[in-house]
């Protein structure tokens, strides 16, 4: 079933009617902290086969296409007017997603921003919540998990689409989850897009994927060489793959807890791995650069944030300087976290139901211990110099908010990992 929202359509002019789109558990480091203390016009012609219905607060129409044809719109998007440009957003309602749904509105873009009818951190937000928080977006509920119903969805708007943006990730990074959401349902989206005209695809991998020890990462590796394969038998598409280093969000779990006077918790010496952090903002204004930028063409684009790259222990110590504390460390021996996965993998051996829970371990494991920066192939190090700075919000700017304001809006929810 698939629902599309939209409003001021009396402009719709079909070309397909001439000839034819993080940390080891959240509630592990608060165990370990605790203890540690004692609307639409009725002109409008969509497919009669889906049900539709319309909201009041869409504001942007969808333009079609003037080209009569599919081939004929080959690169021919990048030379228009973003207001003539449709650009299909997957994943709009998830953490980056609806941040990138902003930035391409605020650019003038027509976005068809595709949404779960049921969207948000367990699926707790409401259409009409969905509808609210997509201001200016033409709203399509649909699922991206089967793609005849994304077809339906994309196709009911009658017009092409022009690019596709993927902002899909798993939301628990479980291994069915991982394959269903960062690999089928990301294809789900390609398929449907190329059918419906799109030209190039701009896809939110993750930088982690150099070095693809978890499930969601073999999932995301699996699409982009697909991805790129498409674009090397196709002449008229093209991609750009953008692998972002760590979230602010996933940096913030511990600030509320530090500010109430437990310790920083961290791995080893706090020094194992490092990061480059990219704001949402910054990392969807990247996201949307990648329209119509010529020189991120087939390109796999790592990116982070501005400032040098930060280990948990700078982090840390960042926070108790804002703070005005002394700084209070809990370093946790990664031994503990090997032991812990190596029970898991023996368990799911006699209890394959807790594959989840094992890769779990193995995540927190991950991002314990891994850096997110470039992984340097001459040296198999990574590089805080070869990783690109993007941006000007700072990891400091958002502590500062975090401790005015609390992590409200920044939850983790099912992606809880490190």
């Amino acid at each position: 079933m698939s629902l599309c929202f939209s409003l001021n359509v009396s402009t719709l002019n079909s070309p397909k009617s001439h000839s034819h789109k993080a940390h080891f558990s959240s509630q592990f480091i608060n165990q370990i902290q605790v203890n540690s203390l004692s609307h639409s016009l009725p002109s409008l012609t969509l497919n009669s086969s889906l049900p539709c219905k319309f909201s009041v607060k869409r504001i942007n129409p969808i333009r079609a296409s003037t080209a009569t044809s599919v081939e004929a719109t080959q690169f021919s998007f990048r030379n228009k007017n973003p207001k003539d440009i449709n650009i299909a957003v997957v994943g709009s309602t998830g953490y980056i997603g609806k941040f990138v749904v902003k930035e391409l509105i605020n650019r003038g873009f027509n976005v068809i921003a595709v949404a779960r009818e049921k969207s948000g951190i367990k699926g707790k937000n409401s259409k009409e919540e969905t509808l609210n928080e997509l201001q200016g977006a033409n709203v399509c509920f649909s699922d991206v998990t089967k793609m005849e119903t994304l077809e339906k969805s994309l196709n009911g708007f009658g017009v092409s689409v022009d690019v596709v943006v993927s902002c899909l990730a798993s939301r628990t990074g479980g291994v069915k989850d991982s394959w269903k959401i960062d690999y089928e349902a990301t294809k789900n989206s390609l398929v449907a897009g190329k059918k419906n005209g799109a030209k190039h695809f701009v896809l939110l991998s993750a930088i982690c994927v150099q070095k693809p020890l978890l499930e969601f990462q073999r999932a995301k590796l699996k699409f982009e060489a697909e991805l790129m394969r498409e674009a090397e038998m196709d002449s008229g598409f093209t991609y750009s793959i953008v692998r972002p280093t760590a979230f602010f969000k996933s940096l913030g779990g511990q600030v509320e807890l530090v500010k109430d006077g437990k310790p920083y918790v961290m791995f080893g010496d706090g020094n194992l791995c490092a990061c480059k952090p990219i704001s949402e903002e910054d990392l969807a204004s990247f996201i949307a650069d990648c329209v119509l930028s010529e020189d991120k063409i087939n390109q796999i684009l790592p990116i982070g944030g501005p400032g040098k790259a930060l280990t948990p222990l700078e982090q840390g110590e960042i926070l108790f300087r804002l703070l005005g504390k002394k700084p209070n460390f809990l370093k946790v021996p990664i031994g503990i976290m090997d032991f812990a996965i190596g029970v898991l993998d023996f368990l799911v051996k006699i209890f394959p139901s807790m594959e989840d829970a094992a890769e779990f371990g193995k995540i927190g494991r991950y991002y314990a211990a891994e850096s997110m920066l470039v992984l340097d192939p001459d040296t198999g190090e990574y590089s805080a110099e070869r990783t690109p700075s993007y941006g000007e919000d700072t990891l400091e700017e958002f502590f500062e908010k975090v401790l005015r304001e609390g992590m409200a809006g920044q939850e983790l929810g099912e992606q809880a990992i490190f």
